[in-house]
Formats: C-alpha cells, sequence, structure tokens
C-alpha cells in the first residue's frame, strides 16, 4: 500500500514538474526578450524530445507542424488580415472617420462619441486592434486636445474602441482560438458581435454621463455651418458602402451561406473593389498590404506550428489529466473554475501578449472546460475579452504603447493610465455579464442557418 502511494506521489510529482518546467520556461524565455514564436517553438522541441521519445518526439514535431499550418481553417487569418489592411493603406478609413465627424452634432463629449463610433465601424473592417488604435490616435488625437479636451476623454475612448477589433468580425484573432479550441469558428466569429456593440453602447454612455457632469473635460464646440446635404452626402458615400463590407462578411456567416473562409475572401474581394471604386488603390499600395499581412500571418502560423505539439506533451505525460483530476478534488462548480480562468487570463494580460495567452493556457483551459461542461462558445468570448482588457492593462498592454508612440511628448505613461482606466472598469463589467447571462454570447450564433 506504501509503495503504491509512493508510486502515486511521484507521478503525481512528474506532471506537475513537466507542466512548470514547460510554462516556467516559456515565461523565462519571453522575459529575457525572444520573440514569443521562437520561444515557443523552443520549449516544445524541448520537452517533446524528453517527454515523447528523444528523436521520435521531434520526429512528431514535425509531423504535427506540417498538419497544423496545412489546416484549412486557419486561412480565414490572413484572408481577415488583408481586408483591413487594403482599407488602412488606401486611406479608406480615414475617409469614413471624417464623414462621421460631420453627421455627429450637438453632443456632449462630440469628438469622443465620434471616436467610439469611428473605432466601431473600423473595427468591423479591420480586425486588427493595433491598425485601429494607430489610426483613430493618428487621425484624431492632435484635433481633440487642441480643442481642450482632457487627455482621459481624448485618449481612453481611442484605446478603448480601438480594441474593440478583438471582439467583432473579422477578428484574426477570433479564427486563432476557435482553431486551437476546437471551438466552431463561424459561431465564435458572430458570438463576439453583441458584447462588442454592448461595449460601445457604454462608452458612449459614459462619455456623454462625464460630459454633462463635468464640461471642462470636453468643452462645446462651435461648429460650421452646413446644409443637410453638405452633412450627409461624405456619410452617403464613404461610410454607407462600408456597410456593404460588413454585411458580406457577417451576413454571410449569419445566414449560414459561406463558411469563415469563403466569408474572409468574399471579405477582401470586397475591399479590393471598395478601394479600386474609390479610386485609391495602386499596385504599391497593394503591395504593402500584401506584405503587412505576410508578416503578421507568418508570425501567427509560426506559433502554431508548435502548439499541437505542446499539447501532446502536456496530455502523454499526464499534466492535463493530472491538473483536472487535482480542481476536480476540490469538488468546483463550472463557475468556479472559470472565473478562475478568468482571472489567470487577466493576470497574464498584464505581461504578456494574446498569442503568448493563447498558447500558454488552450492546452490545459481547453481540456479543464470540457470536463466541467462549460459551453465552448462562453469560454471563447472569454479568451476574446480577457485578451481585449490584456491590450489596455498596465504595466505591458500593447495599446498602452500604440498610443504612447502617437500621443503629444509631454503626454505620460501615467496620464495614459488614467485615461483608460474607466474604460477597463467598463470591459470588466460587460465581462461579467457574459458569465452572469451566457445568452450574450450564445444567443445570436443560436440564429444561423435558421
Amino acid at each position: 500500500m506504501r509503495r503504491a502511494k509512493w508510486r502515486a506521489g511521484c507521478r503525481e510529482m512528474d506532471w506537475a514538474l513537466i507542466l512548470v518546467l514547460m510554462l516556467g520556461g516559456l515565461a523565462v524565455l519571453l522575459l529575457m526578450g525572444m520573440p514569443v514564436a521562437f520561444a515557443f517553438i523552443t520549449v516544445t522541441t524541448v520537452g517533446a524530445y524528453h517527454v515523447l521519445g528523444g528523436e521520435r518526439g521531434i520526429l512528431q514535431l514535425a509531423r504535427n507542424s506540417a498538419q497544423s499550418v496545412a489546416n484549412f481553417q486557419l486561412a480565414p487569418i490572413p484572408l481577415f488580415i488583408l481586408m483591413g489592411e487594403i482599407l488602412f493603406q488606401t486611406g479608406v478609413a480615414h475617409r469614413a472617420i471624417d464623414a462621421i465627424e460631420r453627421v455627429v452634432t450637438r453632443i456632449p463629449g462630440r469628438m469622443s462619441v465620434v471616436t467610439i463610433f469611428g473605432g466601431t465601424i473600423f473595427a468591423a473592417l479591420s480586425g486588427s486592434t493595433v491598425a485601429n488604435t494607430a489610426m483613430l490616435g493618428s487621425t484624431l488625437l492632435p484635433g481633440m486636445l487642441k480643442r481642450g479636451y482632457h487627455p482621459s476623454m481624448a485618449m481612453g475612448p481611442i484605446m478603448a474602441s480601438g480594441a474593440i477589433a478583438m471582439l467583432i468580425p473579422p477578428s484574426a484573432l477570433a479564427v486563432l482560438v476557435g482553431s486551437l479550441a476546437g471551438i466552431s469558428i463561424a459561431g465564435l466569429l458572430i458570438a463576439g458581435v453583441i458584447p462588442a456593440l454592448l461595449l460601445a453602447i457604454l462608452f458612449v454612455v459614459y462619455v456623454v454621463g462625464r460630459s454633462i457632469l463635468d464640461p471642462s473635460v470636453a468643452p462645446p464646440e462651435v461648429l460650421e455651418q452646413m446644409s443637410l446635404k453638405e452633412r450627409w452626402t461624405p456619410f452617403v458615400i464613404y461610410v454607407l458602402p462600408l456597410s456593404v463590407l460588413f454585411l458580406v462578411v457577417i451576413g454571410s456567416l449569419l445566414l449560414g451561406i459561406a463558411t469563415p473562409t469563403e466569408s474572409a475572401a468574399l471579405g477582401s474581394l470586397t475591399a479590393v473593389a471598395i478601394g479600386a471604386a474609390y479610386r485609391s488603390l495602386s499596385w504599391a499600395k497593394l503591395g504593402r498590404a500584401l506584405m503587412e499581412t505576410l508578416k503578421l500571418s507568418v508570425m501567427i502560423l509560426f506559433i502554431i506550428a508548435a502548439s499541437q505539439t505542446f499539447a501532446q506533451v502536456l496530455s502523454f505525460s499526464g499534466a492535463t489529466n493530472g491538473l483536472i483530476n487535482a480542481i476536480n478534488s476540490f469538488d468546483p462548480t463550472p463557475l468556479m473554475v472559470l472565473l478562475g480562468m478568468i482571472a489567470i487570463l487577466l493576470f497574464l494580460g498584464c505581461f504578456i501578449d494574446q498569442v503568448s495567452m493563447l498558447m500558454v493556457t488552450v492546452p490545459v483551459f481547453v481540456p479543464l472546460a470540457q470536463a466541467m461542461q462549460i459551453n465552448e462558445l462562453i469560454l471563447g468570448v472569454v479568451y476574446l475579452l480577457t485578451m481585449e482588457i490584456g491590450l489596455l492593462t498596465p504595466p505591458f498592454g500593447l495599446l498602452l504603447f500604440v498610443m504612447r508612440g502617437v500621443a503629444p511628448p509631454e503626454i505620460r505613461m501615467r496620464d495614459i493610465y488614467a485615461a483608460v482606466t474607466p474604460f477597463l472598469l467598463i470591459k470588466f463589467f460587460v465581462l461579467g455579464l457574459v458569465v452572469w447571462l451566457p445568452a450574450l454570447g450564445t444567443w445570436l450564433p443560436g440564429l444561423m442557418g435558421r
């Protein structure tokens, strides 16, 4: 009996040690400044060699890498990135922002509201949080500060609405989450729409409410007198046609007439057609869009190449089952497990990038969620929301540094932290709503194909 207990204790130490070494080794390499893709490949190679049987483990890594990258489900990633890059390179998005500014009038915090509207629209067209934030910051921030807007009312809405691109289609990271976690990609793309729109509405409510209570943070503006035609014509020309792109991507998914890959391909073709219709598309701009798409896609696919073997190492060593059994020994409820996952993701979001968060947690969280019968779409939306929050969380939130790059020199990092804090609280509130009311994430996907 004692010998059996001793062996069981050794096995427990084995899986726990491997789990700590794999995750700890990845963390150390990232802290040393090694690129995410190389850090992940390094840890996976060492783990495959020692756990999966030396040379056989390396061969298994090579086979898994080829199979993972050849997965047709990943095709929407470069297509969605290309769609956003075309709109960004052709300047179509900038014209749309100017058109929205003409239409939004006589509302407290007008320019902040314009930022939220414009950011949400461009998020539904680009799928890139960084491009969204950079475009809004470079276009709107100088004018808002010049008009006397408080830095928190100028920078906060830019960062908050820029991050919405993580949730709303066409989100390349939603495709990545769905592919790695085995979640319906079409369902997950649609599941983020309602939480994203809810975030945008609450942002507007906060901005208007704060501007009414304290008009000094968003001084009233003397607007240029325009006729109804002058005010609405740019909107009709530059914004309404972009709704066609949104309808092509979202409508084809929601109606069930296109797969995510087909939807992404249709979206890319529509973006090219829109750029050409505005006579903004040239071979040079198309080449830049393709090159930026290639850079981002290769980085993502390089990481995915090691993901399957990473999960196999944890599974073969017993780490996955060991962790699940250890958690089950406390007899937790699914809600407790989900809240624990959220806490871990939020902590990781303070220090590492979103793709690293996925790579580290998916091999552990997905089997645990399945064992606890947590709805896969809710798990996916929680991933997207927590990664979106991670983009804005000090000290290493990526969008905080994007904002620092476009902000004037007199703006300090603590000003940026203060500006984003109220919007982070709103995002936490919506995250809590999704956990409390799962229908916010599952209702719209339930309509697909009906």
